[in-house]
């Protein structure tokens, strides 16, 4: 009862993403297990995330990401289609550490077909270790512009990187 209480406060307390649309023209396709890891991440943000615009009373949101022009587009509007806000950010802070995920996924992708458990534990310990980078320099970016905890931030950098494929 007390834990249904909480989550009861936690969301009056703030915003809420209740949808997340990845711009179909930002993406290329990608492996199965890209694919699988970019579902997984919009089905645990909309269960669960804290997504407060500043400056916008809170709210269930809609998010729209998209790559236009080499940055990452935020177009936020309201669960009744209201625009909120749109926020365009530069991807170069982000680039090194995309490419490093991608690197380090594939490798872990890789070794869940060929390795020992060991191996595959030590490659998914850094590859968490990335994602955890990635969320952070994602929070920089977002501050002042949209409150976010770190794990919607690891989930929102999952999907920047399914939209690094294309752009």
């Amino acid at each position: 009862m007390a834990e249904a209480d909480l989550s009861s406060s936690d969301m009056t307390a703030g915003g809420k993403l209740v949808d997340v649309i990845l711009d179909e023209a930002s993406i290329a396709r990608s492996t199965p297990d890209v694919e699988h890891d970019r579902a997984v991440a919009i089905y645990d943000l909309i269960e669960e995330n804290v997504f407060q615009p500043v400056g916008q009373p809170p709210a269930n949101f809609v998010l729209r990401l998209s790559v236009v022009e080499k940055r990452l587009v935020f177009e936020i509007k309201t669960e009744a289609g209201g625009d909120v806000v749109t926020h365009v950010l530069s991807l170069t802070p982000l680039r090194k550490v995309v490419k490093d995920y991608d690197l380090i996924c594939k490798s872990y992708y890789e070794a869940i077909r060929h390795a020992t458990p060991s191996q595959i534990e030590a490659i998914d310990m850094g590859r968490r270790g990335v994602h955890n980078e990635g969320s952070t320099i994602l929070m920089e970016r977002l501050g002042g512009k949209v409150d976010v905890d770190m794990p919607t931030a690891r989930r929102l950098f999952t999907l920047v990187y399914a939209l690094h494929w294309k752009g």
